[in-house]
């Protein structure tokens, strides 16, 4: 997961679904099948397969890098994302879940925002954060 630069909503609600496709599309090239992208105009969630041949860091900076690129001329020309980003593995035995938390993204938040939410997937995998690097 991870948020456009200062979580300005770039993307336009009726722009989401293209955003996604696009993000899979690069997901694919990287052979790292995506099983679930959704999000909201500010950020986004990735669930998908990692590839046996690319990183983590790589395949994340990459996705960053092209959809960047892509968005500038196709959604909004002073799109970017953030900096950092959030990476969590899910068992095998989550992935319903995780897919059904992500599909839910506009009712969930109606009652909670990004940092929020980012703040309590922190806290419940037991990870420490510094607040000064967390929202470049």
């Amino acid at each position: 997961m991870f948020s456009t630069k200062n979580r300005v909503p770039f993307v336009q609600e009726d722009q989401l679904t293209r955003h996604f496709e696009y993000l899979g599309g690069i997901l694919r090239r990287l052979d790292s099948d995506s099983l679930c992208i959704g999000g909201r105009p500010d950020h986004v969630h990735l669930l998908f397969r990692l590839s046996r041949v690319h990183p983590i860091s790589k395949i994340v900076e990459d996705v960053k890098k092209e959809s960047s690129k892509w968005a500038k001329t196709t959604l909004h020309p002073e799109f970017y994302w953030q900096a950092g980003y959030g990476v969590f593995s899910v068992s095998s035995s989550k992935v319903d879940d995780v897919k059904k938390y992500i599909q839910n993204q506009k009712e969930h938040h109606r009652v909670r925002t990004f940092q929020e939410e980012y703040r309590l997937l922190l806290e419940k995998h037991g990870m420490e954060w510094d607040e000064r690097y967390v929202w470049d």
